[in-house]
């Protein structure tokens, strides 16, 4: 019988992924930014396509809360398939009710494409702190916190399925996004470019929306106050370690080997 030559689909993502990040600079030129958005559309033309079975994945059962082992089993999991210092691409696995808190990807492009299930995504970007700190936060903070509050702006809110196409970020836009699984178990393949580096100021940094009182006002008048901000789309984040109930485990990866 004839050998099966074709190139899976993952290599081709894996190989126009490094084509199109491999020199980017941002912003560049006019003519630069045109090649790079070229290659781009080619990129998320690939990874549109692309399924859980293309990557020997199958979608896990929504078991119920009994039949899991609770704490001893990570909400999270993760696949690693590749990462060079261009790019890392990896399926992440989430459980059932499970939530990657909101983080930022500093300096890096990005984008997540559901494999199976559906996940909700709320994306939002940090704002230059030209306007003073509100002085009272509910629950308080500690002045050494204070030091750790960003102004933001939320971009999206949006859902997201195998159907989908990907979900992008760029290092100026909806830079900082929390993932949760909708109605079931979910996963997606994620790539981010360049992949995390703390070396390279590139680590995860994790926060938490904050509800900002006045002095002496009461919670009825904070909430008023913070249904207006709403709905102007802007919040106050604070800096947070990684949550104690957010861990993420490994699982190995049984798709197609990919090389660069």
């Amino acid at each position: 019988m004839p050998r099966n030559n074709k190139t899976p689909l993952i290599q081709k993502i894996a190989k126009q992924a490094n084509f199109t990040f491999k020199g980017f600079t941002s912003p560049g030129s006019e003519e630069d930014d045109q090649v790079f958005a070229d290659k781009l559309k080619e990129l998320i033309s690939l990874v549109t396509s692309v399924r859980a079975a293309d990557l020997k994945i199958s979608p896990r059962k929504n078991k119920a809360s009994s039949e899991s082992a609770g704490l001893q089993n990570p909400p999270v999991t993760y696949m690693h398939i590749c990462e060079t210092e261009v790019f890392s691409m990896g399926v992440f696995l989430l459980r059932s009710g499970a939530s990657i808190p909101l983080h930022d990807h500093p300096g890096m492009n990005g984008m997540l494409k559901v494999l199976y299930g559906k996940v909700s995504v709320r994306c939002l970007d940090k704002l230059e702190n030209d306007h003073p700190v509100p002085k009272h936060f509910d629950p308080p903070l500690t002045p050494l916190q204070m030091a750790s509050v960003w102004r933001s702006v939320l971009r999206s809110v949006a859902e997201y399925s195998e159907n989908s196409g990907p979900c992008l970020l760029t290092p100026v836009r909806d830079n900082l996004h929390q993932i949760n699984a909708v109605d079931g178990p979910a996963a997606f393949l994620d790539i981010l470019a360049p992949p995390y580096n703390p070396n390279n100021g590139r680590d995860c940094h994790y926060y938490r929306v904050m509800q900002h009182v006045g002095k002496g006002e009461s919670h009825a008048e904070a909430n008023r106050e913070q249904q207006e901000k709403e709905k102007e789309d802007e919040a106050w984040l604070l800096e947070i370690p990684q949550p104690e109930n957010f861990w993420c485990g490994g699982e190995p990866y049984p798709g197609p080997a990919v090389a660069i």
